[in-house]
């Protein structure tokens, strides 16, 4: 279980970083969402990962560590507010340069063409 788990965060940090590399917003901004679900599971499983884990403090002998869920629902709320905030940026970027490239130039690929003319 716990190999899957870490597996799976793997897997969301690989693709978080490598659509963080991409030159236009959208994949940017998905790779930045998917990074931070990976740090949220990464943060969640810190509390270890319990099976029948009461939430309330005597009610068996194992109990679920409230500290990384508390840190988690708060790592949710403001990666929301982050998301909303780069998607305003992005339609205003598009809106204002014409185009969605991260550095707000479009890539030299029309020279090519330009030379074989």
């Amino acid at each position: 279980m716990e190999t899957l788990f870490a597996c799976c965060i793997g897997f969301l940090t690989f693709c978080g970083i490598f659509l963080m590399l991409r030159g236009r917003t959208f994949p940017v901004m998905l790779g930045l969402t998917m990074l931070s679900y990976a740090v949220n599971l990464f943060i969640f499983a810190s509390g270890r990962l319990t099976l029948r884990g009461a939430v309330v403090l005597g009610s068996t002998e194992h109990y679920a560590d409230p500290l990384p869920q508390a840190l988690v629902l708060t790592a949710i709320v403001i990666g929301f507010a982050m998301t909303a905030f780069l998607v305003i940026l992005a339609i205003r970027a598009r809106a204002d340069l014409g185009n969605d490239h991260v550095d707000g130039k479009l890539p030299n690929m029309g020279a090519a063409k330009r030379e074989s003319r």
